[in-house]
């Protein structure tokens, strides 16, 4: 997507879901198109989410005096500590930033 701000940050309301039939807890991270991490104001940022459940998440990203930011904001499902499963699912979409004046 594509945000457009005439402040020195732009927002991005993402709305992370749970598919399977279990709750999950959701851990929410920014990063640059290299994915390397973004500093950024995540709310909330980590949280429990029950079966076929979502819910909105605020992102709020700097543009550290550029006049486009892009970043990749990803969803990660944290395992639970002791199941026998350990996989941690990482969903990603790509914003485009650009600051107008």
């Amino acid at each position: 997507g594509e945000v457009s701000s005439f402040t020195d940050a732009f927002a991005v309301r993402v709305y992370p879901s749970n598919p399977y039939g279990h709750k999950i807890r959701i851990d929410v991270r920014v990063y640059d198109q290299d994915f390397q991490p973004v500093k950024a104001e995540i709310a909330p940022n980590s949280f429990m989410l029950g079966s076929e459940a979502s819910r909105p998440v605020l992102v709020v990203i700097p543009f550290d005096g550029a006049s486009e930011r892009k970043v990749r904001i990803c969803t990660e499902s944290v395992p639970f500590p002791g199941e026998q499963t350990q996989i941690r699912a990482q969903i990603c979409g790509k914003f485009l930033g650009q600051r107008r004046s």
